[in-house]
This record gives structure tokens, sequence and C-alpha cells, in this order.
């Protein structure tokens, strides 16, 4: 049996959630279910990267036009944001935690 991970939903992802259209909402909640709850670390080419760079948001689910934003703390993922692509860049840079560089 694979691990599960509790998946649990931040305030402004739900706000994020809440603006869309039901059709759109439903897939991004459906593959957040199917993907998250089982392989939340699994990246590929096409659905979850690791941000690099970044503390947190970990990764990024990609979901059609949508990416949700999200970190993994031991068996939990905590979807952050569910933003437009558009909007991801502008987010990562007013709000993402980048991992301090210890050089100096």
């Amino acid at each position: 049996m694979k691990n599960k991970y509790a998946i649990v939903i931040d305030d402004d992802a739900l706000s994020d959630l809440a603006g869309l259209r039901a059709y759109d909402r439903r897939a991004i909640v459906d593959l957040v279910e199917k993907l998250l709850s089982e392989g939340p670390t699994r990246v590929s080419k096409t659905r979850i990267k690791r941000l690099r760079g970044y503390e947190s948001p970990q990764y990024r689910l990609r979901v059609g036009e949508f990416r949700v934003l999200y970190d993994v703390i031991g068996n939990e993922v905590l979807v952050l944001r569910v933003l437009a692509k558009s909007d991801v860049a502008d987010y990562l840079r007013e709000m993402g935690r980048e991992i301090e560089d210890s050089d100096g």
C-alpha cells in the first residue's frame, strides 16, 4: 500500500478556489486529491515541478492554465495557493521565501 499524505488547504488557497469556475475548481481538486495524496514529491515533466531556490513553496502542480503551489511537511501536503499561470511569477517574487545563501 502506498504512503498516503493528508491534504491541508490553506485559507488563501480556499479563497483562490472559490473565485474559479466550478469546472476549473473540480478539475483542480480532483487532481490534487489524486496526485498529491500519493506522490506529492514525484516530479514529472508535465505535472509536478520542484521549485528551486525557494524554501516555500517547495512544489508546483500544473492543472491546465492554473498552478497549485504547495509544501510537503512530513505526511502532510499544505496547499498554499491556486493561481493562474500568469500570476505565479509575481507571487513568488512577493511571497516566496527564498533559501538563505550561507556563502556570504
